[in-house]
């Protein structure tokens, strides 16, 4: 290993200690400190000491396995040399420290050289998703203040109605004026020499939001609250060097970075890629099976894709499972289970932030809980009303001990941080319930717990209950007015293949609700529907909201709207 820096050794340490404690919680809890690390360049520092090491510098960094069976590999060396000659060659065409990089490219190898090249430079990456379209990327150029963007050949028509001063980088085989060509950057210099030192503090992301309730926010993170922060994710996925990990996810979207780029490289894993054009579950199982695929994450939209396989056909070679992204229904843990006899392990966190709640591997897992506060959170749960500290309420971080896996705030909105960052505490805006144990369970975002008869309902627990029947792939629950009730649970559901919308099925599933919900709890209306969701893929429960008020708004209307099916209307639930 060659010679670390300063603060390269510190963060090995506290890696090193987490890797020691992979399965021993309550030591990894009491031992783990963040590192504080004043400069730090996770790229130079950490990466390309990994690919001068003779011990690693050839073990894979990224494999990518295409539809058709073509793939690639690239070793850590490889992708140490190949960045420096991207850095040199984005150096050349302005890019310099503190510029904003807007980087929309697919799960391809130029993706990882630019974002290892920007982190180098000490330039700011805005990741975005190639399925933004000129609206949202106007917004990003204008509020994200971009100087340079890079992105694929097919994408550059979008920015023909995108005005501004910015460098235009395409990357593909069809590039015309006024776009420079990517792949002109492999003849650049192999050697790279940084241009100063970079603070830890310096801003190296720019995340906007999803947006599933409002206008996207801009979240900013540093070169250590995501590269040195997701220290925390690595442990709870249960990475080791070697490993080869896939994860689920598109890139422009912060989940990428936390298992397609930092945790796997943080603990010197090989970044795993599948890229297909239409999701099959069959196909992913076999590529997981011939591949050697050793650990797997996915979101829990994902998984329920995948339990309407059948996960017995293949005997999988997986150490560990987890899910993240959105709460994981219980019954999807269950049927993996049955399946592979392993239990997928949940966590919670956000754009904001690393993984802050979860169940790390040898720990109990408790079904429908998303686990413990991970070492270097300080998790509290805060009672919305009163602010009193308690067993139920609002996720909050402690700010006394503030994670360093914490974003810096919103950029340029300093109204919202007041608003997240008040009394102390950072507020996620989720709500959860602590048991004996220390277990949290979600209960849901907390504009989307709703009261129905007085009793305050969980959207997520209805939901959880409906997808354990055979005909629900998706469910959505939302507060559907009513004059006698303020309002009662109403479902969206997304069927499965096997079913048609019938009133025969809609009735099967409000039985099997009413035999699995308390009566204050129960299923009254129901929709077959497709989820409003947002690109990144969460479903915008707020437009389904927003649906049901405008159907009561006029209270002497009376009857279901079209396509709507009440329990009222089922004599035989009453029999």
């Amino acid at each position: 290993m060659p010679e670390l820096s300063k603060a390269a050794t510190e963060f090995r340490r506290a890696r090193d200690l987490l890797l020691e404690r992979r399965e021993d919680y309550d030591a990894a809890l009491r031992d783990f400190a963040w590192p504080q690390l004043d400069e730090f360049n996770w790229a130079l520092e950490h990466f390309d000491a990994i690919a001068s090491d003779p011990g690693s510098a050839q073990r894979p960094a990224l494999w990518v396995v295409e539809e058709d069976g073509r793939e690639a590999k690239y070793s850590f060396a490889d992708m140490s040399e190949r960045s420096n000659r991207v850095a040199n060659w984005l150096r050349a065409q302005g890019v310099g420290r503190g510029d904003r990089v807007i980087l929309m490219l697919a799960n391809q190898v130029e993706l990882w050289e630019t974002i290892l090249a920007v982190m180098k430079l000490g330039a700011v990456l805005i990741p975005s998703t190639p399925m933004l379209g000129p609206a949202d990327l106007r917004d990003r150029i204008d509020r994200g203040n971009a100087r340079h963007v890079v992105v694929r050949d097919v994408d550059v028509d979008k920015f023909d109605d995108v005005p501004g001063e910015y460098t235009r980088i395409a990357v593909g085989d069809r590039i015309t004026e006024p776009w420079l060509d990517f792949a002109a950057a492999q003849d650049a210099p192999a050697e790279f020499t940084p241009d100063g030192a970079t603070k830890g503090s310096d801003t190296l992301l720019l995340y906007f939001t999803s947006g599933t309730t409002a206008k996207p926010k801009l979240v900013e993170h540093t070169h250590t609250s995501y590269p040195v922060g997701h220290l925390s994710t690595m442990y709870w996925i249960g990475l080791q060097p070697g490993d080869v990990h896939l994860n689920v996810a598109s890139p422009g979207w912060a989940k990428h970075a936390w298992s397609n780029v930092f945790a796997p490289w943080i603990a010197e894993a090989t970044i795993f890629i599948y890229n297909y054009t239409k999701f099959d579950a069959d196909r992913l199982l076999d590529v997981v099976v011939e591949k050697g695929v050793s650990t797997f994450c996915a979101p829990p939209t994902v998984w329920r894709m995948l339990i309407q396989a059948d996960l017995t056909r293949v005997q999988v070679p997986l150490r560990e499972v987890v899910g993240a992204g959105e709460p994981l229904n219980p019954e999807v843990i269950e049927q993996v289970r049955e399946a592979w006899g392993m239990t997928i392990r949940d966590g919670f966190g956000q754009t904001e932030s690393t993984l802050q709640i979860g169940n790390p591997p040898g720990q109990p897992v408790k079904d429908g809980s998303m686990g413990r506060p991970l070492p270097g959170y300080p998790i509290v749960l805060v009672d919305p009303v009163s602010g009193e500290r308690g067993d139920e309420g609002e996720i909050c971080i402690d700010l006394a001990a503030r994670p360093l896996g914490l974003m810096t705030g919103y950029k340029d909105d300093p109204e919202r941080n007041d608003e997240v960052m008040r009394d102390g505490l950072y507020h996620t805006g989720d709500v959860g319930s602590r048991d004996a144990d220390g277990y949290i369970t979600y209960i849901g975002r907390s504009d989307d717990v709703f009261k129905a008869s007085d009793y305050r309902i969980s959207p997520f627990e209805l939901e959880s209950v409906l997808i354990e029947h055979d005909a629900v792939a998706e469910a959505a629950v939302v507060p559907s007015p009513d004059p006698l009730r303020l309002a009662v649970p109403k479902a969206y559901v997304v069927l499965s293949s096997r079913y048609e919308a019938s009133r025969e099925t809609a009735l099967e599933i409000l039985r099997h609700a009413r035999e699995h919900l308390p009566a204050y709890k129960r299923v009254r209306r129901l929709e077959f529907s497709e989820l409003p969701k947002t690109i990144s893929g969460k479903i915008r429960r707020v437009e389904l909201r927003t649906r049901e008020t405008d159907l009561r708004a006029d209270p002497s209307a009376g009857s279901a709207p079209e396509g709507e099916y009440r329990d009222e209307d089922f004599p035989e639930l009453r029999q």
